[in-house]
């Protein structure tokens, strides 16, 4: 973070400063969590459902913290008091953000129903190899992730990549209040949260606000192997570069194929030039969002030739997403379990097929925030298991009841091939019995659902005692 005096927090932010000296200055990191305090922080009291931050000041006042951002003084430490500290950080972040653009940092903002974490991942590691870059692991993507991303910025920093989530409309538009992107990527629009957005074209409204808070001179990455993210062109003033296998994108995959590890291969053709890009991160959907990290590196002024040097040589960050793991006994733990819907389910079962396996297992939980369809996308997720010719389908959980009776309808033998669990225990229970070496296991639902747990719990059975 850039060096701010408690006068200058009050004023980005609003707020009335008590107990403290306004030219004491923050030099330190911007952080909710008071066990992470360090010295010279500023620790933000957020009130929430189970925890209220304000009972911690004393503790982040022993830790270091020079002050605090919250809704009421406290004598521990001096406080800078606004109505809403959630509200106040997205201003603090925005008065901070615009001081470093004036600099010359390059913002670069993503969006989509999914791949945004790993699609981040990506493009803050091709950048890096290109100057400073705050990109952090996980997923920093709302009211309060973002604009910690962008406070933990600082004047040596080069480029920024912000991840954007959306629960509605009006979602993105308020975190690009906080920082305004100059290269803005959209991945896709799928149904994730299609039970909270009513339709994918509401989804698609909400994702193209992304577009259309970038600037004249900005640039726009848009999919245009998705028709919906590819019709947000006249929704944006900036320049607009498209991304795909079409002949007709700016930034094209051509030659794309899979190593024995399900990794893929493919030749980056854009600006004239062609390169070979060798990923380090498994599944085929990654080719796609590799393509839209290159378009941004290529727009952010990077050549395409270190653009697909850097992609080749970058690994996964973020965990729970494609995080594969090998026992000692041959048994192999895919954990995808982050989240869940139905593009992602397809593409991680898509990538589990690629992968050298004796039998391929896919342990499965429920797909949250569906809306009415839930139940009929959760049966076409267990017709496609089988389809794709997984050797055992374990649904865990009675909200996953569909995936098992699909994969039963489909021709897996109930109880046998295609079989439902009611609980994570229960699931665990199953795969002490049935895995044996060279066996695959996809681990994946979402992230309400805890099956990140049961991967971990896969990959300790298989630690030598």
């Amino acid at each position: 973070m850039i060096r701010l005096t408690l006068a200058e927090v009050a004023g980005l932010t609003g707020g009335t400063l008590t107990g403290g000296d306004p030219a004491t200055a923050v030099t330190g990191a911007v952080t909710l969590d008071s066990r992470t305090v360090a010295p010279a922080d500023l620790f933000v009291a957020v009130a929430g459902e189970r925890v209220d931050g304000h009972d911690f000041l004393a503790a982040a006042a022993a830790a270091g913290a020079v002050a605090a951002l919250g809704s009421r003084p406290d004598p521990a430490l001096p406080c800078v008091v606004v109505d809403d500290p959630v509200a106040a950080l997205g201003r603090l972040a925005a008065g901070v953000h615009a001081r470093l653009s004036a600099a010359g940092l390059t913002t670069l903002a993503l969006t989509g129903s999914s791949g945004k974490t790993s699609t981040k991942d990506l493009l803050g590691q091709v950048l890096a190899a290109a100057g400073e870059t705050v990109s952090p692991p996980g997923s920093y993507n709302n009211d309060i992730g973002l604009p910690l991303t962008v406070l933990s910025a600082g004047d040596t920093t080069r480029y920024l990549v912000l991840e954007m989530g959306a629960r509605g409309v009006g979602h993105i538009a308020r975190l690009c209040a906080v920082a305004r992107p100059d290269i803005g990527v959209v991945l896709n629009v799928g149904s994730a949260h299609l039970g909270e957005f009513g339709s994918a074209e509401v989804i698609a409204q909400a994702k193209g606000e992304l577009v259309e808070a970038l600037p004249e001179g900005g640039t726009a990455v848009l999919n245009a192997d998705d028709p919906r993210v590819l019709g947000m062109a006249p929704r944006t003033r900036a320049r607009v570069v498209t991304t795909g296998r079409s002949p007709d994108a700016d930034v094209r995959a051509v030659d794309v194929t899979l190593d024995d590890s399900a990794r893929g291969r493919f030749t980056l053709v854009a600006g004239g030039e062609e390169h070979p890009v060798a990923l380090q991160v498994v599944g085929e959907h990654q080719v796609a969002n590799a393509l839209s990290a290159a378009a941004a590196a290529l727009a952010a002024g990077l050549a395409p030739a270190d653009v697909a040097a850097a992609l080749s040589t970058a690994g996964p960050r973020s965990r729970w997403r494609m995080e594969v793991g090998r026992r000692a006994d041959g048994v192999t733990v895919v954990n995808d379990a982050y989240n869940a819907n139905p593009e992602s389910m397809r593409a991680a079962l898509a990538a589990l097929v690629g992968l050298p396996a004796t039998r391929r297992i896919a342990v499965l939980g429920a797909m949250a925030e569906l809306g009415p369809g839930a139940t009929a996308e959760h049966e076409r997720l267990g017709r496609d298991a089988a389809a794709a010719g997984i050797d055992l389908v374990v649904a865990v959980g009675p909200d996953a009841v569909g995936i098992a009776d699909g994969a039963a309808a489909a021709g897996r033998r109930p109880g046998e091939e295609s079989v439902l669990v009611p609980d994570r225990a229960a699931a665990r229970q199953l795969m002490s019995e049935v895995l044996r070496p060279g066996d695959v296991v996809l681990v994946k639902a979402s992230r309400s659902y805890g099956l990140e747990l049961l991967a971990a719990d896969l990959l300790e059975e298989g630690v030598p005692r």
